[in-house]
């Protein structure tokens, strides 16, 4: 288990990316990839979308380690970015757009680049789409908008339910920056935004949560989980004792192993 301080990870050196990949024009939309350490062919593809409450302080950069742990296990990963807010086109709906286009391009494009690097292909059909905190949201949205798009979906203490978020206040109101106010301002845009909105999903799903989390609260999740489940989605909820926020994205903490053998599922 890490001692000292959870958030640590964030500023953690990793290996830097194989290659990025560039999905529109905007400087933030763009991937990173990490090919799997045994260049097998047919490893299969994890996008990868992270946390920070949607917002511009934070970056692809923080999930480095994550990134590059599945890569060493055999994993082909690609860590997308997209426009947050605080920056120009960013929040409702730039950061949405950002991430549908980059999930649907990312496979095909990672093909075209390792074919004309001459390296091994990897598995592009229907990758598994995981997320943290404000990407665990993302990920579950783009699944609901498009489940054929994805094998499965893996929740790390995703703001599942972006209602009872902005009830809570979390991220010092960062569900109402994101979509321009509150529910009862912007009914609209919370039913086209919010994951609880859109059950059945329709795609196996894999949450993963603390229960000492004190940034996104386990009870988010637990609603998720039992709403998806009444509308007969195949829904997993793995709670954590002991466990808070970071440990989920850090591949030195204890949940770790937890995190894998809840990807292998999928």
């Amino acid at each position: 288990m890490v001692l000292g301080n959870p958030r640590d990870v964030l500023d953690r050196p990793a290996p830097p990316p194989d290659f990025t990949l560039r999905y529109g024009d905007h400087p933030d939309q763009v991937a990173d990839v990490r090919r799997p350490a045994n260049d097998g062919a047919g490893a299969h593809l994890v996008i990868f979308i992270h946390g920070g409450f949607w917002r511009a302080a934070f970056d692809r950069h923080h999930v480095g380690p994550l990134a590059s742990d599945l890569a060493e296990r055999g994993y082909a990963v690609a860590t997308i970015e997209y426009r947050r807010v605080g920056q120009p086109g960013g929040g409702w709906p730039g950061t949405f757009s950002d991430v549908a286009a980059a999930v649907a391009a990312v496979p095909d494009l990672l093909a075209k680049e390792l074919a004309h690097r001459g390296l091994p292909a990897v598995d592009i059909d229907r990758p598994v789409l995981a997320g943290h905190s404000a990407g665990g949201q993302l990920a579950l949205w783009y699944a609901a908008v498009a489940p054929d798009a994805v094998r499965g979906v893996l929740g790390l203490a995703p703001v599942a339910d972006l209602i009872t978020g902005h009830r809570l206040g979390i991220g010092d109101e960062a569900v109402a920056s994101l979509l321009g106010g509150s529910p009862a301002a912007r009914p609209e845009i919370y039913a086209s935004a919010d994951p609880m909105a859109h059950l059945p999903l329709n795609v196996p799903t894999v949450i993963v949560h603390g229960a000492e989390d004190d940034r996104v609260p386990i009870e988010l999740s637990r609603q998720y989980a039992q709403a998806a489940r009444r509308a007969g989605d195949d829904t997993t909820l793995v709670e954590l004792a002991g466990v808070e926020h970071f440990a989920l994205i850090d591949p030195l903490s204890a949940a770790w192993p937890a995190v894998l053998d809840s990807l292998r599922s999928l």
